[in-house]
């Protein structure tokens, strides 16, 4: 997208909106996706407890040869298996490419209950946007490892046929949300980044392709977000032409907002902040009114402009830190009952100051 499309799709967001980042703890089908379904922007939830085929790597490249899955979600790609099979799984991903007709590379029953289900509901509410995420491919490349030992990464038709695996997901995954009748926002979930490095060359290439992986995105009608719950190499991250950025709040907003001139170029273009501002580690205390003061204070800092501080903060989207499959339910509802809170304080921070009468 030109900076100018970018601006456009991100005034689609709702002011102070507020999503989920992903998983969740819920057992039940039905309880996990009414749950997703109370947000601003309804996402689908990833819900592993009790299928370790929905924790995200394992989601993210089902139908890989040689894949199994533990029950903790671990992931390990059997190399007979997938060298046996590897021909046959290529062109398979090539012909759908080509063609494409991805409908084969969208999620399973297995890889995510929720996924019929919640397209469902998205043409039934006649939903304006609803967001999907994926593990982002190098997160599970740098993550999965073969029955030999070897990193995924470290083969290169893997690597290739991994990254391509993920990329006609993606595609196929927001072109149903389209199909449905919602504009799409697609998370690429990329926790693994904390170990970017521009000093490897591979790891310019990585760059690379998450830059086409989001044009390709972008291609299909989707705002295209990007989750990191760590801390990287955050300069990196605002040229590659996304439209939201996700960061936890407490731990990397200052190091995120402390990136000069890719900082300014990002926001100037449209581009927004997806702000984890609930905390998922409960073994910290904290209040709410605390976690947004914090932020506030660090937004104007950067932002001393008072309607560029309005600006950014009315275009944040507000989450949990992070995917919440090891809470417990009553957790998660806690959770989202103070994101509720938190969107109420931070809209008041952007709201015009009453005037005087007459």
């Amino acid at each position: 997208m030109s900076a100018t499309t970018v601006r456009h799709a991100t005034q689609l967001l709702p002011r102070c909106g507020t999503t989920g980042i992903g998983s969740l703890p819920h057992t039940q089908l039905e309880l996990g996706l009414q749950a997703a379904l109370q947000v601003d922007i309804p996402y689908l939830p990833q819900l592993p407890n009790g299928n370790p085929h929905e924790f995200m790597i394992a989601s993210a490249i089902e139908r890989l040869p040689g894949l199994r899955v533990d029950a903790d979600g671990g992931v390990v790609i059997d190399a007979d298996e997938w060298k046996a099979q590897r021909d046959a799984f290529e062109q398979e991903l090539e012909s759908a490419l080509a063609s494409r007709e991805l409908g084969a590379f969208e999620p399973t029953p297995q890889g995510c209950r929720a996924w019929n289900p919640f397209l469902f509901e998205v043409e039934a509410r006649r939903l304006a946007l609803a967001k999907v995420q994926i593990a982002g491919p190098a997160t599970v490349r740098w993550v999965a490892k073969t029955s030999t030992g070897e990193v995924a990464s470290d083969v290169p038709e893997l690597d290739r046929q991994i990254y391509r695996l993920i990329l006609a997901r993606a595609v196929a995954m927001v072109r149903r949300v389209r199909r449905a009748g919602a504009t799409p926002l697609c998370y690429l979930d990329e926790p693994g980044l904390y170990a970017l490095d521009r000093r490897d060359p591979r790891h310019l290439m990585v760059l690379q392709e998450l830059r086409l992986l989001i044009v390709a995105l972008q291609n299909e009608g989707a705002l295209v977000g990007l989750h990191c719950c760590g801390n990287t190499d955050w300069a990196a991250l605002l040229d590659l032409g996304l439209n939201l950025i996700s960061v936890d709040a407490r731990l990397s907003l200052d190091a995120f907002l402390d990136t000069g001139e890719a900082l300014f170029r990002y926001f100037d273009g449209g581009g927004a902040l997806s702000l984890g501002i609930i905390p998922t580690d409960l073994s910290s205390t904290w209040s709410v009114e605390e976690l947004v003061d914090a932020v506030e204070t660090s937004l104007r800092a950067t932002f001393k402009d008072p309607r560029t501080f309005a600006e950014v903060a009315g275009r944040s989207l507000l989450t949990p830190a992070c995917g919440l499959a090891m809470r417990s339910v009553p957790d998660a509802e806690a959770i989202f009952d103070q994101l509720r809170d938190a969107q109420r304080r931070f809209k008041a921070l952007i709201a015009p100051a009453p005037t005087g009468e007459a």
